[in-house]
């Protein structure tokens, strides 16, 4: 059975601390639920901007967030195939694991999904690869290293999957988990083309099975792409004699404590003096509600016209909504008339 080589540094051993206090933070905060959504979905189209970015695809944060709600962009077939397969994933991760436990099916399916229309071969969506294929930097041609041979791809899987699923793995923070289960799937790189994106997305599957991140609050992805040539100077210093992993995991656990961190101070600016004071637990929202922040969140403003186009109400309706959330001091307006709108009360 797959065994991993890593030891606990004091550097690995302090961020997963402050990982912890971070995400109890986030978790117990009293603004979470009007905000569930909106981080959820600002989370998935950063790590699909992310991740693909990072294999050379060229579209802007702005044209994956327009794809995401379903808005043409310019780019070519290819770059906003990758986009919206990586956002269909991220978006039924829930629904794409076995009795809460991942399972080489489950994998070839991700790996489906993810390269679907977007390979020269369509026979190598959610199949091994039958040739070999060496890892590299696209963006300067760089080796990286030669993973292992075709014919040992279907043992060295099906010992990653058995041993997420092992006792040993289980008693591992999900943090440690994650790190080891993405390290081990690009080492093996099982397929002719898509193994970043399958390894990134078996990360935040271990991390959301494990009861890490069920929100799916949290954008690693971000991490390796703000500074790519470290994320490939990590993946190629690994020494594959011993297979020690400390190094990758020390760069991992940093890269979960940076996102987690982003996350928080959201949270905790949104999460203001005056509501944490005046409301006891979480304030609930109506799906409506939570639906009218999300759009402030994304466009910094709404109005009555654009809260009746929403959901095809009257202005009447759609005033007494926006007035709900200015009664609970959610959203406060600014303007008269023609010129009123509506943003998120910060104070």
């Amino acid at each position: 059975m797959f065994k991993p080589v890593f030891r606990y540094t004091d550097k690995i051993v302090r961020d997963l601390t402050q990982i912890a206090a971070a995400r109890e933070l986030i978790l117990n905060s009293p603004f979470i639920p009007k905000w569930e959504v909106s981080l959820r979905r600002e989370a998935i189209i950063r790590s699909a901007h992310s991740s693909t970015a990072i294999e050379g695809n060229s579209l802007s944060l702005e044209q994956v967030s327009n794809l995401a709600h379903g808005r043409e962009v310019m780019a070519t077939r290819k770059d906003k195939q990758e986009v919206l397969n990586y956002l269909k994933v991220l978006e039924s991760i829930d629904k794409l694991t076995d009795s809460k436990k991942i399972t080489e099916k489950n994998l070839l399916q991700i790996h489906k999904i993810i390269t679907q229309g977007t390979l020269e071969n369509p026979s190598d969506c959610g199949a091994y690869r039958n040739r070999y294929v060496i890892v590299g930097n696209r963006l300067t041609g760089e080796v990286i290293f030669r993973p292992p041979a075709n014919e040992d791809v279907l043992k060295l899987m099906r010992a990653l999957i058995a041993w997420l699923d092992s006792p040993a793995a289980q008693a591992l923070d999900p943090v440690i988990g994650a790190g080891i289960a993405h390290y081990e799937f690009v080492r093996i790189h099982p397929f002719v083309d898509g193994n970043g994106r399958t390894a990134r997305v078996l990360a935040a599957m271990t991390l959301y099975l494990r009861g890490f991140d069920t929100k799916q609050f949290f954008c690693l992805d971000d991490y390796y792409d703000s500074d790519r040539p470290s994320y490939y100077r990590v993946l190629q210093s690994m020494d594959q004699k011993t297979l020690d992993i400390t190094h990758w995991l020390e760069y991992f656990v940093k890269g979960v404590k940076v996102s987690i961190a982003a996350v928080k101070e959201s949270v905790v600016r949104l999460s203001s003096e005056r509501l944490r004071k005046t409301r006891k637990g979480q304030i609930a929202l109506t799906e409506k509600q939570m639906r009218i922040v999300e759009f402030i969140n994304q466009n910094g403003r709404i109005t009555n016209r654009d809260v009746r186009g929403m959901f095809k109400i009257t202005s009447q309706a759609a005033h007494k909504e926006l007035i709900k959330l200015a009664r609970a001091a959610i959203i406060e307006s600014f303007g008269k008339g023609r010129s009123l709108v509506y943003q998120i009360k910060f104070s």
